[in-house]
């Protein structure tokens, strides 16, 4: 099974993500650093429909300016717009494979889709 985390090293929930999704036996793991390779648009609004998210729920408040910049109220197109641009104001970490995509705080949810 193919698995692709978009995953931040400094944040524990991601590593510990990362750890499950690297010691389950047959999951070929792919990991974006997406403050590196930031998401696109579209990107994010693939992930977000395949997970059953409203941009606003994958919003990260916490350690951002998003709130003091409005986004916590803002429309979805603006908040997505926001993401592509900040990429640190998408919660993390999301991991996608083939039985769906799940935002997986706490990291157990990522045993929902392997």
């Amino acid at each position: 099974m193919k698995a692709t985390i978009w995953h931040n090293p400094a944040c524990g929930t991601s590593r510990k993500t990362l750890a499950i999704l690297e010691e389950t036996p047959g999951v070929d793991v792919t990991v974006v650093e997406y403050l590196k390779t930031p998401y696109s648009a579209a990107k994010l609004r693939q992930l977000f429909a395949d997970a059953g998210l409203t941009a606003r729920d994958a919003l990260r408040l916490r350690g951002t300016d998003a709130e003091e910049r409005g986004l916590k109220d803002a429309s979805e197109d603006d908040i997505v717009a926001a993401m592509a641009e900040h990429p640190a104001y998408v919660e993390r970490p999301i991991v996608e494979t083939g039985k769906g995509v799940r935002l997986c705080r706490p990291q157990d949810r990522v045993h929902e889709i392997l």
